[in-house]
C-alpha cells in the first residue's frame, strides 16, 4: 500500500462579519470574525481578502452598499487595526504554514465614523483567496 501526499490548502469555514445595528455613525463600530484554512504540513500560503463588490471599493476602503447609498468599512489582520487586509502577496495578506490540521484566523472590522446614510440594511461580498 502507497499514497503519495500533495501540497494542498482548503478554505475551511468564512463566516459572516456582522456590524450588528447601529445609528448615527459617529464612533467606530468594530466587529470581528474568524476565518479557517487547512493545509498539507510544511506548506506555506497566504490568505488573501479582495476589495468586495461595493461601489467605488478599494482595498483599503471597502463599501457595503443600500440601494444607492454606502457604509464605508476596513478589514484588518490586527486587534490595533493598522495591518490593512487586502490581496497582494507580499503586501497586506496574512501569511502561513501548515500544519496539517484546521487554522484560525481572525479578520478585525471597522465602520470608522463617516455620514451616516438612510435606515436600512447595508452589506457587501468580500472573495476570500487562498494561495500557496
Amino acid at each position: 500500500m502507497r499514497i503519495t501526499i500533495a501540497a494542498e490548502c482548503q478554505i475551511v469555514s468564512t463566516p459572516d462579519l456582522d456590524f450588528g445595528s447601529a445609528g448615527v455613525l459617529t464612533d467606530n463600530v468594530d466587529a470581528t470574525t474568524t476565518l479557517q484554512v487547512a493545509c498539507t504540513a510544511s506548506t506555506p500560503y497566504d490568505i488573501g481578502l479582495n476589495e468586495g463588490v461595493g461601489p467605488e471599493a478599494t482595498i483599503t476602503t471597502r463599501q457595503m452598499a443600500s440601494g444607492g447609498d454606502t457604509v464605508s468599512y476596513q478589514l484588518f489582520r490586527d486587534a490595533g487595526h493598522t495591518a490593512n487586509w487586502g490581496d497582494t502577496v507580499g503586501t497586506d495578506t496574512q501569511s502561513g504554514t501548515g500544519t496539517g490540521a484546521t487554522q484560525s484566523y481572525t479578520v478585525y472590522g471597522r465602520v470608522p465614523p463617516q455620514t451616516t446614510p438612510a435606515p436600512g440594511v447595508y452589506s457587501d461580498t468580500v472573495t476570500v483567496t487562498l494561495t500557496y
